[in-house]
């Protein structure tokens, strides 16, 4: 019997307690829902900014039927741009990775004076005019060149320009996984007889490899459509340094816009494949993370 009986007066008769209810069942709340409304509103703005935009270059893309989209995609010059575009933007991804991998390490590990400032500087292109990193770099790497070095209308100087405006995607993406590795299994294996290389490459890299591939993506994604940057240092030599923003603004300029919206749905659809190709790898290696716990 429950210690909660009571006796009534001196009878001594026992009054058991009451009955507990049963406990009611939690019903889980979704906090924070917008509900249809919110949604209805967010899914207009996508339309108005990004699907209707995209829907009309791809009509105009289509202004010369199918034959002249394929034309356009595939003249020599029209190729010749595309590749110059993928290959140096490729180059600029990699060295991305090291560099902007690097200088995440840096500002995450180290104390130096002026890191505060180091840390506002990577942000620095984002806030920048790209047009105006073109002219400070034909300053510096042009015909002119108050150091000596001669980089204007060079592939090297696309692959310059290219890497100061996409260096933040890689550092910012790593910066913040960096901050929250933990720091404990790094000691355990150094106790354990780990070299530095072997604690990088063991335990580091692997955990930031998705952040690092995310990074390069998206700086690839930003190189190939970039025309600011380069539209001085590059020098717009056809089948050379003339890339596919360039090679696009020239159709407009010769009254073609069919083919320029044409050019230009080829460059949607190679950053469209490799957000998605992210897209894809992020949901995996969650799911594999999921499966770890």
């Amino acid at each position: 019997m429950s210690d909660t009986s009571t006796t009534t007066g001196g009878r001594g008769i026992t009054v058991p307690p009451p009955p507990v209810p049963p406990a009611r069942k939690k019903v889980a709340r979704v906090t924070g829902a917008v509900g249809p409304l919110g949604i209805g509103i967010a899914t207009l703005w996508l339309s108005v900014i990004v699907v209707l935009p995209l829907a009309a270059l791809t009509v105009a893309s289509f202004g010369d039927g199918i034959a002249g989209f394929v034309d356009a995609i595939t003249s020599p010059v029209a190729v010749a741009s595309l590749r110059v575009t993928v290959v140096v933007s490729v180059v600029v991804a990699v060295i991305n990775v090291i560099m902007g991998t690097l200088i995440a390490w840096v500002l995450v590990r180290d104390e130096f004076p002026g890191k505060r400032v180091v840390n506002a500087l990577i942000d620095l292109p984002f806030a920048l005019p790209t047009i105006v990193a073109s002219i400070v770099l034909l300053s510096l790497y042009g015909p002119e060149s108050p150091i000596g070095v001669h980089l204007n209308a060079t592939q090297p100087g696309l692959i310059v320009a290219l890497a100061f405006v996409t260096l933040p995607f890689v550092v910012r993406s790593v910066q913040p996984v960096l901050i929250e590795v933990d720091k404990e299994v790094e000691e355990a294996a150094a106790s354990l007889g780990a070299d530095n290389v072997t604690i990088f490459r063991k335990v580091v890299v692997p955990t930031l490899t998705p952040a690092i591939i995310s990074g390069a993506g998206l700086a690839f994604a930003r190189a190939i459509g970039e025309y600011g940057s380069v539209v001085l240092i590059g020098g717009n030599i056809p089948r050379e340094t003339q890339v596919a923003s360039q090679y696009i603004q020239q159709q407009i300029e010769i009254d073609r816009p069919a083919a320029a919206a044409a050019v230009s749905v080829a460059l949607l659809a190679i950053a469209f494949v490799t957000l998605f190709a992210l897209r894809v790898f992020a949901s995996r290696g969650q799911r594999r993370e999921e499966q770890a716990e």
